[in-house]
């Protein structure tokens, strides 16, 4: 596990590094990159899938609304229920980034084969499996390393369909 920690924080040092410039921190990126990939999620379920607590979810979402990233509206099917989206100017933040990110990601899986790799993801797929039911609790150990290698399982190129 102290492995897993200390590989996740050298990717988030260096994501920080990058977004940097445009005042974006390692964790808002994370939570854009959730929504580009699940549109229309409540502040709870944008917070589990990007690994922090609702209260850090609701300070980072009125921080990146006022920024123009995201925007909350009422859901469709549930008029009752507020859902955030990510803003054309969030993609475009995201689609600015890309290439940085990608290269990260092939500066960190350099020297493993294709093979290595897709074990690499099968592990951490079985690893968050594992943990899922307690994730909360345990905090973001597996933060930037599972949102770069799980939530973009196809590798370095995935990027989400527009519909």
């Amino acid at each position: 596990m102290y492995l897993v920690k200390q590989v996740e924080l050298a990717v988030r040092s260096h994501l920080d590094d990058l977004l940097r410039p445009d005042g974006l921190t390692a964790l808002q990126y994370t939570a854009l990159t959730v929504l580009e990939l699940h549109s229309d999620l409540s502040s709870a379920q944008l917070a589990r899938h990007s690994f922090v607590t609702a209260q850090s979810m609701a300070d980072m979402i009125t921080t990146l609304e006022g920024r123009g990233l995201i925007e909350r509206h009422r859901d469709r099917a549930d008029r009752r229920r507020l859902v955030v989206v990510l803003t054309a100017k969030g993609r475009e933040l995201l689609d600015r980034y890309r290439d940085q990110v990608n290269a990260l990601e092939a500066q960190m899986l350099a020297g493993l084969t294709k093979a290595d790799i897709s074990g690499l993801r099968r592990s951490l797929h079985a690893c968050h499996a594992n943990l899922a039911p307690n994730r909360q609790a345990r905090g973001p150990a597996l933060l930037l390393l599972v949102a770069v290698l799980v939530v973009r399982p196809e590798g370095p190129t995935a990027r989400r369909a527009r519909s």
